[in-house]
């Protein structure tokens, strides 16, 4: 395959996954019911945000902790400044772009190694340690991402405190 099939094929896929993490975004945050001039900027986010890692992960080659957390620091710095635009507190849209990030896949994969470990007691001790690798390895990278989530999402906010903590009144 040549370099402008790969490059196309890369950005149209970073397309569809910000595309599809725009709607979830959307979905999460309409739980808050946030005003409707919010609800286009959290689809922004939740795409930009989760296109970011996507690129970071598939076009850079960075690891799932490293994409997640400056994709979380994106999220959080762009939420800073459109809260300020749309009067509307940054946690409004950054909160429901953050959670189509949230490694389902790999807690999913960590309560179900634990599952089988506990109700295959009876199995040879090589396919129990099978388990017990799954169990921290997906378990530690559910936490590590979580974690990266948190302090990106984080660090925005308190290093813009004055612009987060204003009030968001229109004047």
């Amino acid at each position: 395959m040549d370099e402008l099939t790969m490059d196309t094929e890369l950005w149209t896929a970073v397309l569809q996954d910000g595309a599809f993490a725009a709607v979830a975004a959307v979905g999460f945050g309409m739980i808050s019911n946030p005003p409707k001039r919010a609800i286009y900027m959290i689809a922004l986010l939740g795409a930009v945000g989760h296109a970011c890692r996507y690129g970071m992960l598939h076009g850079v080659g960075l690891n799932l902790s490293v994409a997640t957390f400056l994709a979380s620091m994106t999220i959080g710095l762009l939420s800073v400044f459109l809260a300020k635009l749309i009067r509307c507190p940054a946690e409004i849209m950054a909160f429901p772009a953050l959670l189509p990030m949230i490694p389902g896949m790999y807690a999913y994969k960590t309560v179900l190694a634990l599952m089988k470990f506990m109700l295959n007691s009876d199995v040879p001790h090589s396919e129990l340690n099978d388990y017990i690798i799954d169990i921290f390895r997906n378990g530690l990278t559910t936490i590590f991402v979580m974690c990266t989530l948190v302090i990106g999402m984080a660090v925005p906010l308190l290093i813009f405190k004055k612009v987060t903590f204003t009030r968001t009144k229109a004047k």
